[in-house]
């Protein structure tokens, strides 16, 4: 057994706490404004220059002209702002992102990011990702342990472009949570029904076990 989407997306709206300033990355990350606590007050942010985005809007009501970076129509919180894209990144930049939560192709147990170009493949551009793993306070990262043909997306080393070096704090996939520390990947929540042995056989890289002081791959 493992997380599905719906559950991968709960987990990753827990780390959000209560006045963080938030940006969702593209992808899943977008499905966690739906998720966010009710006792949790955030401001979620967009690049393209809103703060205060809500949950996504109801089927016929939507907005053509409220949309996210990834071109979605969202709904704007009583409070929100709306502002250019320059002062938007100036936010980014001067580190007033508390979290941001982003997807990922490669995790490296050095907590190297790769999420944003695979070689041979058109890509419109880099968007802000690089800017949000340098800038924000905590970057957690959302995404499947393995790909589609099966292999680790968890790795001693990205093989894929880097979007960052040494920038993830956290990952959050269907098996479980592991926080990328000086010694690697440590293991501090098993998703249901998923064993040790299984992630560890999932992760091309040393999976320690925080949850054990002994804690040895």
């Amino acid at each position: 057994m493992a997380w599905s989407k719906e559950q991968m997306v709960r987990r990753a709206a827990l780390e959000l706490k209560d006045g963080d300033v938030v940006n969702l990355g593209i992808g899943m990350p977008t499905l966690v404004a739906n998720e966010v606590p009710p006792d949790v007050e955030v401001w979620l942010h967009s690049e393209n220059g809103l703060l205060g985005m809500g949950p996504f809007p109801y089927e016929g009501e939507e907005d053509p002209k409220l949309i996210n970076a990834g071109k979605q129509t969202v709904t704007v919180l009583p409070g929100g702002s709306v502002f250019d894209s320059a002062l938007s990144f100036g936010m980014i930049r001067g580190g007033h992102i508390d979290v941001c939560i982003l997807g990922g192709m490669e995790v490296s147990e050095r907590g190297d990011l790769a999420n944003w170009k695979v070689p041979g493949k058109r890509v419109t551009g880099m968007g802000g990702a690089m800017d949000l793993v340098s800038g924000s306070k905590r970057v957690v990262v959302l995404m499947t342990h393995v790909s589609k043909e099966g292999e680790s997306k968890l790795l001693k080393e990205c093989a894929l472009p880097l979007t960052g070096e040494r920038c993830v704090d956290r990952v959050i996939t269907e098996l479980g949570v592991l926080d990328v520390t000086g010694r690697g990947f440590e293991l501090v929540e098993l998703a249901e029904g998923v064993s040790l042995e299984q992630i560890r056989a999932s992760t091309a890289a040393a999976v320690w076990d925080a949850r054990d002081s002994r804690g040895a791959p």
